[in-house]
């Protein structure tokens, strides 16, 4: 029996991950290897964030508080990623290139401060030639500060180039493709890294860091090759003069609620990422679960996750506002993190999961509705589709990296004094630096309700019941 072409292409196109995420402009093959350019953000993500992270403090002994500013300086440069964009939007060039070249500098960026890392990581074993005061401290601060620049500017780059190649309709799928290749790059590089430190020795972390910046550098390549379009200009057209990111600045913030839904995007991803590094140890050492049964936490979290993005396809195909789905996510996040709360003196496991669960649904819910409100906000006069992408990720990025500092530092300083008795005989229990981070996050979700609620009475921002796909998730 002979099957219909139409027939054939409609199968591929439900039976194929991401086969809707293609256009005519950017076709499945050129899209997924542009893709490649996230697995090697992730990858510099998992170096820096994971892995570096465990070494510098175990094996080379360098004190937490010098490490956790070496981690800090990526997040200190994100809101940077707004300007980042701006500059890829309004870049001149004889062959009319705009992406590219802030894709391979941002590249070579990257490359050159995964190079000169595991120099400057060794110094701190006191083994130099030259005694040279504060030697290891510049050597990696500065490997930090070029890697996490490389990173933002790839990854704000990249995206806005998918983002200009693709469709109006693929366009939510296409990000949403870049974001899974992203978690993929985390997955499989943390895989790899963690099997081949395991027997650790200085020369072994200078093999695996650089080679970890070479295959940066051949990923990116094979990215970028052949991905945007020669428009050649004119001598006149790079001559004149380039339009102020002020003035980009002031006309984006002025093409509708884009400020107030920024600071929704901040208040909202710093409730919900908080509690990052405290769910399996509250788990541990409150509710006293193996190291087995809180390594299921992370498999909840993403379960709600996936949930949440199941429920976010059904409503948006329904064309619900968005914000109200957001507010939603909020409304999951306040019953949830309550649960956590209670099952401490509940003593209750399975209360314990559910609200870890429900935080995934909740917090996959809100990015999801957000990004999806940010999208169909076209960018219009001198804002550019990279200045909006570039603001979208720098109040993540930002927000997330603050909030998970702040998170730490309120369970250790609270945690502390409540078990030194400074509040008194009733709060002396561990849990008490635990419980105030889930508190302040309720707290930080109802101030991203008062904020949001405004935007809900914004009309025209409906999904238009197209197609959902893997659509928006945030990047």
């Amino acid at each position: 029996m002979i099957i219909p072409r139409s027939a054939f292409l409609n199968l591929t196109a439900k039976a194929l991950p991401f086969a809707d995420a293609a256009s005519e402009g950017l076709p499945l093959g050129q899209l997924l290897r542009l893709s490649l350019f996230q697995i090697s953000v992730g990858m510099a993500g998992v170096m820096l964030l994971g892995t570096l992270n465990r070494v510098m403090i175990v094996e080379l002994s360098v004190p937490a508080m010098i490490v956790a500013f070496f981690i800090a300086i990526p997040v200190l440069i994100a809101p940077f990623r707004a300007l980042l964009g701006f500059r890829s939007d309004t870049h001149r060039s004889a062959i009319g290139w705009k992406r590219v070249p802030y894709l391979w500098f941002g590249t070579l960026w990257q490359f050159g401060g995964l190079a000169i890392m595991p120099m400057g990581l060794v110094l701190f074993n006191g083994n130099q030639a030259v005694d040279m005061p504060f030697a290891a401290e510049v050597g990696a601060g500065l490997a930090f500060l070029l890697t996490g620049l490389g990173m933002h500017m790839t990854q704000t780059a990249g995206l806005a180039l998918a983002a200009d190649r693709a469709s109006d309709d693929t366009r939510p799928r296409v990000v949403a493709l870049l974001y899974v290749m992203f978690l993929l790059g985390m997955l499989v590089s943390a895989i790899i890294v963690g099997a081949l430190l395991r027997d650790f020795s200085e020369l072994r972390l200078v093999q695996v860091v650089q080679g970890t910046a070479v295959v940066t550098i051949l990923l990116n390549l094979i990215a970028l090759w052949k991905q945007e379009k020669i428009a050649p200009m004119t001598k006149a057209e790079r001559a004149a003069p380039r339009p102020l990111f002020r003035d980009a600045w002031s006309d984006f913030m002025q093409g509708g609620n884009v400020g107030r839904l920024l600071a929704v995007v901040f208040l909202g991803t710093m409730a919900f990422n908080m509690q990052d590094v405290l769910l399996e140890p509250y788990g541990g050492e409150i509710l006293g679960m193996s190291v087995s049964s809180t390594t299921l936490l992370t498999a909840m979290w993403a379960f709600g996750a996936l949930v949440g993005f199941a429920a976010a396809a059904k409503w948006l195909a329904a064309s619900i506002n968005p914000y109200r789905m957001a507010a939603r996510g909020i409304l999951v996040g306040l019953v949830s993190f309550s649960a956590v709360i209670f099952a401490a003196p509940l003593e209750s496991v399975v209360l314990f999961f559910a609200g870890a669960a429900g935080i995934g649904f909740g917090g996959g819910l809100f990015a999801v509705a957000t990004l999806t409100a940010a999208m169909s906000m076209p960018a219009q006069g001198l804002a550019g589709r990279g200045l909006a992408l570039g603001a979208w990720g720098a109040a993540q990025a930002t927000a997330a990296g603050l909030s998970i500092v702040i998170g730490g530092t309120l369970r250790d300083v609270v945690g502390g004094a409540a078990t030194n008795g400074a509040f008194g005989e009733a709060l002396t229990d561990p849990s008490v630096g635990y419980s105030v981070v889930y508190h302040t996050e309720i707290g930080l979700l109802f101030l991203t309700l008062i904020a949001l609620g405004p935007l809900v009475r914004v009309r025209g921002i409906t999904n238009d019941a197209k197609p959902f796909g893997l659509a928006d998730f945030p990047t």
